[in-house]
């Protein structure tokens, strides 16, 4: 093998990693832009008529992959959010001396001083319509699909 070879291959590495490893795969993007994903989902949400669900988390946070994983594993929920809402997973970790998307976190009003993972709802036009702190959606070791759902249904967009 060559020097260039070994090289790339432990920089490819680093770069395809899991930030914590020991927390499985990344559920937030460390590089993902939030202002510019906002605003594409907005475009999108209003080509569809959708709502936007923005998602503050850090792929750290046990009770951010929690909620995660009930957005994807349960039909229902995951149903609920097909339908009505263009979701965007927002990085806030703080790590190396960098605070992620801060400008995003301020612009919003500082939904993460709520904890993690912390929900908020745009409407297609990008106004806020609700932040939620989802400790009240909990139930248990994880979140409650019929709060989560009652949650989901309340903020989407009328028919």
């Amino acid at each position: 093998m060559t020097l260039r070879f070994i090289i790339w291959m432990v920089l490819s590495t680093a770069l395809w990693a899991a930030e914590y490893p020991q927390m499985g795969d990344d559920i937030y993007d460390p590089s993902a832009d939030a202002a510019a994903d906002i605003a594409a989902a907005l475009k999108q949400a209003d080509a569809e008529g959708k709502h936007v669900l923005l998602d503050f988390g850090a792929n750290w946070c046990v009770w951010c992959r929690r909620l995660h994983t009930l957005f994807e594993s349960d039909a229902t929920v995951a149903a609920a959010l097909e339908r009505a809402y263009v979701i965007v997973m927002i990085d806030v970790n703080t790590r190396n001396g960098t605070d992620r998307n801060a400008p995003t976190i301020v612009k919003y009003g500082e939904p993460t001083q709520h904890g993690l993972p912390v929900l908020m709802v745009l409407d297609g036009a990008g106004n806020p319509q609700v932040t939620q702190e989802t400790g009240a959606l909990e139930d248990g070791a994880g979140h409650s699909p019929a709060k989560v759902l009652a949650f989901l249904s309340r903020w989407a967009p009328a028919d």
